[in-house]
């Protein structure tokens, strides 16, 4: 099985904090749009021989684009690829454009997940992200979504600067009160060349407090381990049978076609990306030819790849699958280097299987860095 990621490379307007790959301009959405299909033509035996279970619109912000552009796009996928009866087709959208009649439009299309950014309920935090949507237009198009879908996801930022843990305990219970099944949940980070990394080294926003973030993180698995949601990745909560297939397939290292641009693609042996421009991306593939680089992950690299993944999920790292995988001298060498967390009870060791406790989830990144092995 495998999943294909859709980048829609178009926002209303930038949020301080984002460094993904988009425009504020949409002049060249419809070129944009006939570049995708085309690049879903041109790229249609890169994972032959595998269904396809999950279609993902990300961004940017895709719900930018009308029900009948979003059905051009499945159209093309159907039309080139192997797809499963029932497939998981998610839109992520902002609040802003999820009016009744977009919702009831989309209900009516083969898209039957949201995931909705939401990133916090009071007014204090959208400016300071500089958010498109308000507060009102968040909960109103949860109020009206959750009468349309019944599998929703929404975004929620912790460690915003002057966000109390009393606002964010406000914010996940108002997030549960709409009875969504899903939440993706990410810390504030202040990445280089943003608006937000700026306006913090002008003094015109505090900085990012790590100590009240990881506080923040731990009263978001109690308060969803109360709502009985799973803590399946580092990031993610979902109750049982709503956890997201597409970005489970990057953890679990299913194979995935990244099309539009800066998107990233795996088969297995190879990982991919295509250029981070837009006029360059449709000016290469309205010549036929694709704006990518490849390299092909060494056995080391997949090691890595695993333990990096592998940590940040219920399913932790498995020492057979290293074993049979990687050879003996990985599993040595992940046993020595894991010796000094599982003495601090950051990791723990179960039938083979290696996972973070509750005390190493936050700093699982920083742990799988350190037992990847080097040249």
């Amino acid at each position: 099985m495998s999943g294909i990621y859709i980048h829609i490379p178009f926002c209303k307007q930038a949020c301080f904090y984002c460094d993904f790959h988009f425009s504020t301009s949409l002049k060249k959405k419809e070129d944009m749009i006939l570049s995708l299909i085309k690049e879903i033509e041109i790229r249609k035996d890169e994972l032959k021989n595998t269904i396809i279970e999950s279609i993902y619109f990300g961004g940017g912000t895709p719900s930018v684009l009308n029900t009948e552009e979003i059905q051009t796009l499945i159209d093309a996928v159907y039309k080139n690829h192997t797809v499963v009866e029932n497939p998981e087709i998610t839109l992520e959208a902002n609040p802003d454009d999820l009016s009744e009649e977009k919702i009831i439009e989309l209900s009516k299309s083969p898209i039957n997940r949201l995931s909705i950014g939401v990133q916090s309920f009071f007014e204090k935090d959208l400016k300071l992200m500089n958010r498109a949507h308000n507060s009102s237009e968040a909960k109103k198009c949860l109020e009206i979504a959750t009468q349309y879908f019944d599998n929703i996801s929404v975004d929620l930022i912790y460690g915003i600067p002057d966000c109390t843990n009393e606002e964010w305990r406000e914010n996940i219970q108002t997030a549960l009160s709409f009875g969504i099944p899903h939440i993706s949940s990410y810390a504030l980070t202040v990445e280089p060349k943003t608006a937000l990394d700026t306006l913090i080294k002008k003094g015109e926003i505090k900085n990012v407090d790590e100590e009240k973030a990881q506080e923040q993180f731990y009263i978001l698995i109690e308060e969803l381990k109360k709502a009985n949601f799973v803590h399946y990745e580092l990031s993610n909560f979902g109750k049982e049978g709503f956890f997201s297939q597409n970005n489970s397939s990057y953890w679990l290292g299913k194979s995935y076609l990244g099309i539009g641009p800066s998107a990233h693609s795996f088969d297995g042996v190879q990982r991919s990306w295509n250029v981070r421009n837009n006029t360059k991306y449709i000016k290469s593939i309205q010549e036929n030819k694709l704006p990518i680089e490849r390299e092909t992950l060494t056995k080391m690299d997949g090691y890595n790849e695993y333990i990096m993944t592998g940590l940040r999920t219920i399913w932790g790292v498995s020492f057979d699958k290293i074993e049979k995988d990687f050879g003996e001298k990985y599993i040595k060498y992940l046993e020595k280097q894991a010796e000094k967390y599982l003495e601090k009870e950051l990791l723990i060791l179960e039938n083979r299987v290696l996972k973070t406790t509750q005390k190493g989830k936050f700093l699982s990144d920083g742990i799988s860095s350190d037992l990847f092995m080097v040249n």
